[in-house]
């Protein structure tokens, strides 16, 4: 019987213990994806002006520009936030378009997309920041 009491009493504060880590954690966990996403956005902005200025700049900067927009792209994906979300989708089919045209030396309207993304980048952010 008092074998019995003591395994009772084990589980229970297992269970107990288990329950309460979760809940701290979980909380923790929650704050670092809000810095997570401000780090994407700031990321997101920091690469399309980086591609923006180089295509404006012209030259010779082709591994730049690509390596920007590559960079947008990744860190875009990071970029969620619920109410966002089509928005996101769009600046990313934005920035697609823009690293397609380039790779087909059309600067002008990479350069477009690239303006077009930044628009949506803004709206993003003001509903992202409106939020939090």
């Amino acid at each position: 019987m008092k074998l019995l009491k003591k395994i009772a009493v084990a589980i229970v504060m297992t269970a107990s213990m288990t329950a309460i880590s979760s809940t701290a954690y979980a909380a923790e966990a929650h704050k670092d994806l809000n810095a997570t996403v401000q780090a994407a956005a700031k990321n997101t902005e920091a690469s399309l002006l980086e591609a923006k200025g180089l295509l404006e700049k012209g030259g010779n900067t082709g591994e730049q520009i690509q390596t920007a927009l590559n960079n947008a792209r990744q860190s875009v994906k990071e970029f969620r936030y619920e109410q966002t979300e089509r928005s996101r989708q769009k600046m990313n089919d934005k920035i697609r378009s823009a690293r397609e045209a380039f790779m087909k030396n059309d600067n002008t309207k990479a350069l477009a997309d690239v303006n077009d993304a930044l628009v949506i980048y803004a709206e993003m952010k003001k509903i992202y920041d409106a939020a939090h």
